[in-house]
């Protein structure tokens, strides 16, 4: 194995840990690896982390089972439908509404949204379940609005859209920090194949097959991360989980922000 081949198994390994401990693709912190450690250029980088985000999100559902179990997930099937029949067609319509929009001022806005949810997270929430802020039909059109938004910004971004999918759960339909974790991941599995099937009719994606010795390693690696992550999260309480979260909010706000 190649030094390079090494490094992406360890950096596979270290965001994966994170998808599988908070309920994260994580892909703001591994785009910035795959272009400034591996040298991929901006597109390529773009479609490896796609692919990469993928994998971490459908492992990291079944590793956190153990404390999450998949039975609390599935009671919670309204909730998914809900934010899926927006995200669905979110992720769909995004690669097209891109040519449309400014993405200068969508980074800047997306990045304040983020600073203002990690405020209220901080602010008003303990990380146990609370209140739901809508209630009845109010929170079902909210709930698809949510969901068409956050399908958007995935697509366009190239992310799980976890960043927003959680505090939405959270504050939206009052769960707890590691219950929003994996319902994160099971809205965000089926928008991201979504989206994946809308951008793989591109001819760029052949840097998967032409890096697959690479692509190999470091899905390996997010996979062994998911693992770790999944495992960590039965250890670790919910009232620091919640500061984590407010802290990828912050870092990755800056990250948007200056990608603008």
């Amino acid at each position: 194995m190649t030094a390079n081949r090494i490094w992406a198994f360890l950096s596979g390994c270290g965001v994966g840990s994170l998808g599988g401990l908070i309920g994260l693709g994580g892909a703001e912190f591994r785009l910035p690896i795959l272009i400034g450690l591996f040298r991929f250029g901006a597109l390529e980088a773009v479609i490896l982390n796609k692919a990469m985000s993928l994998i971490v999100v459908a492992t990291a559902l079944p590793f956190r089972s153990s404390t999450v179990p998949l039975a609390s997930i599935a009671e919670q099937w309204p909730v998914i439908l809900n934010l899926l029949a927006g995200s669905l067609i979110g992720a769909w319509l995004g690669a097209d509404w891109a040519t449309r929009l400014s993405s200068q001022t969508l980074y800047r806005v997306i990045a304040v949204l983020l600073v203002v949810i990690a405020g209220i997270l901080l602010l008003g929430h303990s990380g146990e379940a609370a209140g739901a802020w809508l209630h009845g039909p109010a929170q079902i059109a909210a709930g698809v609005m949510a969901g068409l938004a956050i399908g958007v910004v995935a697509s366009l971004m190239g992310v799980a859209g976890g960043e927003l999918l959680i505090p939405t759960l959270i504050l939206l339909f009052g769960a707890d920090v590691k219950l929003a974790g994996s319902l994160s991941l099971a809205v965000s599995l089926p928008t991201m194949l979504v989206g994946f099937a809308r951008y793989s009719r591109d001819q760029s994606f052949v840097v998967l097959r032409r890096n697959l010795g690479f692509v190999v390693a470091m899905a390996v690696g997010s996979i062994a991360g998911t693992f770790i992550g999944g495992q960590l999260l039965g250890l670790i309480p919910s009232s620091i989980l919640l500061p984590l979260l407010a802290a990828i909010l912050l870092v990755s706000a800056v990250k948007v922000w200056r990608h603008a």
